[in-house]
């Protein structure tokens, strides 16, 4: 894993994994200075791509999706309320075929943790 990007090391990656209801999830964060792209899933997929980013005119970030398949809401909400935690423009890629909310709060949560025990990387 890098270090926070620098002048001269312009990305930052940061991997992680862990397994919710039986199923292990990767992810991965690409830091660059004014953006993240986080890729989450279990298989080496992009089904879907978004990118949110905050408004000085309005309290719930500017979202839309680049590139959809079925979990595309899921994407849309959660690189919103990432945008809004980092407060700086987001692209997600969600890739979990299960889109059960009770999951998708486990990831946000896993997340949270993440961003809590490695600021740095994002």
């Amino acid at each position: 894993m890098l270090a926070r990007a620098t002048p001269d090391r312009d990305i930052s990656l940061h991997n992680f994994s862990t397994r919710l209801w039986e199923q292990l999830v990767h992810f991965h964060v690409m830091w660059l200075t004014h953006w993240l792209f986080l890729w989450v899933g279990a298989m080496p997929h992009l089904c879907n791509l978004t990118v949110a980013l905050c408004s000085h005119y309005d309290s719930i970030p500017v979202s839309t999706s680049l590139l959809r398949d079925t979990c595309g809401m899921t994407s849309t909400d959660l690189t919103r309320h990432l945008a809004r935690k980092t407060n700086k423009q987001m692209f997600v890629s969600y890739n979990l075929q299960n889109t059960d909310s009770n999951l998708t709060l486990l990831v946000k949560h896993r997340i949270k943790e993440e961003m809590e025990a490695y600021p740095e990387k994002f």
